[in-house]
Parts: C-alpha cells; structure tokens; sequence
C-alpha cells in the first residue's frame, strides 16, 4: 500500500477558455471540470489507475462533497475530521495549453486537526511501502510539519516521499539530514530552493539543453541524506539522480492542454514503477510519460492506467 497525505487538498475546477485569457477584459469559458484535486490525492488516483493500492489521507468534514468526490473517482480515503469546506482551485485553460491558476488558501487548521492528521498517517504508516506528503500546507499549519513528520514516521519503516515548495520546504532543507526523506520530487525552482540554489536558473539551463546544473544540485542533496531526487523540468523533461547515478529522459512534445496534475503523476509514474521493482532508468521512463500524458489531457486529467508498451520516452544516463 502507498499512503498520500494533503494537508490542504481542493476541488480542482478548470474552465477551459476558447481564446487566449484577456486580463481586464471579458472572457467566456467553453467548458468548466470539477476534480477531486491536491496532490496527495492526485498522486492516489493514478497509482489505483495503475493497479497499485492507495490511501488517500486528508482533512475535511465528513459531509463534504469533495468526500463524495474522491468516492466517486475510485480513491480509498481515510478522512481526518476537520472543520471548514475544502478549498476550490480554479485553473484558465486556453487552447494553446497557457493555465492560470487561481488558488483559494484553504481552512484553518487547528492543533487537533493537526494532531489528527498526525496520528492518522502514523497509523497507516506501519502497513505501507511508501508514505507520500504532497502539497502546500493550510493556515495553522507550521512550516515544518513534513520535516516533523519524515523524523516520525522513519523509524515505522516505510519510506517517504515529499513534493512540497517554498515554505514548507525551506523547512525541510533546514533540517538535513535528519529529515531527509527516501524521495523528492521538485521541480527546477524548488530544486532551487531545497540545494540553495538559483532555481530559475536550472530551468534555463536545463531548457536549453545542458542539465549538469540539475544533476550537480541533486547531487548535493544526495550527500545531505536524501535518498534520490526526481526533477521535473516540464518540457525539458526530467532528471532522476539515485544510488550515485544519474537519468534524462524526455518524450516527444506534446500538445499542452493543462498542466495540472503533471508533477503529481509524474511522482505516480515513478512509484508505479517502483512498485513494479524497475530499476532507476525505467522509473524515470514511467515518471516522464505519466507526466507527459497528464499534461496533454484537459482539466486535472490524470493518466489513468497507462499501458507501458506505448510509452515513448528516450533516456539517457548522464555523467
């Protein structure tokens, strides 16, 4: 089993837009898509897709419609008790596949909701083979939760995953190696942030070809405890640095439609993999097609059960 955990999860509604979006002006919507959204949750709904059991843990109240909604997409969930209706994240999505995304804070979380997500995953930690905390962090909640966390739930032998940015990561940096998880998936800005580094500048490099920046700050994050780093990099594809070896991979370019949910099932392509016992090289093969797939899809479209024989990612090791 794969526990996710989002501490701020969404009803993630796009409104695909038939022209490019008019700043000031008036814009008409083609057709708008609710999802059961965050990444935790995201990440779930394509591991199950993929055959692979997961639980999605998050808070809400128990009457929520997003509850429904995470029932209705098939994801097994372990509701932790809060107060205050989950946030809607709403994307603009126009035809060339430019998203803007309007994302709403999210309740307040006291610090029994806080302990309640605490003891929930801790729970579930004891029968999984990966614990994954993914997503920003809502009001109430400090910065350095997932480092807390990662130091906990080490020692109940599963192993951890964190997709986080800014804040929340910052912290984590802070407190290598003693919380450093099994797995990172960031993309170049937060690379940026965790190695202490010019993110957007590993993105330019990497853009135009050369990932040595990339593979050099994953590396030092390597030498500060963290098992392997999965950078994701967009259209430039991605960089997977794990047990003192580093991949590239890209597919062929796609048409763009919604970049939501792209990172998360790339994070999802990886640990499908994994679970498969793939070596490095093919994890990365899976991550960047699931990513590639996602990003093609309109709304929060996830890669559903893909079938491995159609993927079309070229891979290289690196130096």
């Amino acid at each position: 089993m794969i526990v996710t955990l989002t501490m701020n999860p969404s009803v993630d509604r796009t409104a695909q837009l038939p022209a490019p979006l008019t700043v000031g002006g008036v814009n008409r919507i083609a057709a708008v898509d609710d999802s059961p959204g965050g990444k935790g949750v995201n990440v779930a709904r394509v591991l199950t897709g993929g055959g692979v059991r997961a639980q999605a843990v998050f808070p809400a109240p128990g009457d929520d419609p997003f509850v429904a909604m995470c029932a209705g997409a098939g994801v097994a969930t372990s509701v932790v008790p809060a107060h205050g209706a989950v946030r809607i994240n709403l994307t603009l999505a126009d035809p060339a596949g430019t998203t803007t995304k309007i994302n709403a804070p999210g309740p307040e979380f006291d610090s029994a909701a806080i302990d309640r997500a605490r003891s929930t995953v801790a729970a579930l930690a004891g029968d999984a083979a990966w614990v994954v905390l993914c997503g920003s962090l809502p009001r109430g909640v400090p910065d350095d939760f997932y480092a807390d966390l990662v130091g906990a739930l080490r020692p109940a032998g599963a192993r951890l995953a964190v997709d986080t940015s800014d804040a929340p990561l910052a912290a984590l940096a802070a407190r290598l190696p003693d919380a450093a998880p099994a797995l990172v998936k960031p993309n170049g800005e937060e690379l940026g942030q965790l190695a202490g580094v010019d993110g957007s500048e590993l993105e330019r490099r990497a853009a135009a070809g050369d990932t040595t920046p990339v593979v050099d700050a994953a590396r030092a994050l390597r030498a500060r405890g963290v098992g392997a780093a999965l950078v994701t990099l967009g259209g430039a594809g991605a960089v997977l640095v794990d047990d003192d070896e580093a991949w590239y991979a890209n597919t062929p370019p796609v048409q763009v439609r919604s970049t939501v949910g792209a990172g998360d099932s790339a994070l999802a392509g990886y640990l499908l993999a994994e679970s498969r016992g793939l070596p490095p090289r093919d994890r990365l093969v899976w991550a960047v097609n699931h990513g590639s797939v996602a990003a093609s899809l309109p709304g929060t479209g996830l890669p559903l059960g893909l079938d491995p024989t159609t993927f079309r990612a070229t891979v290289r090791r690196l130096d």
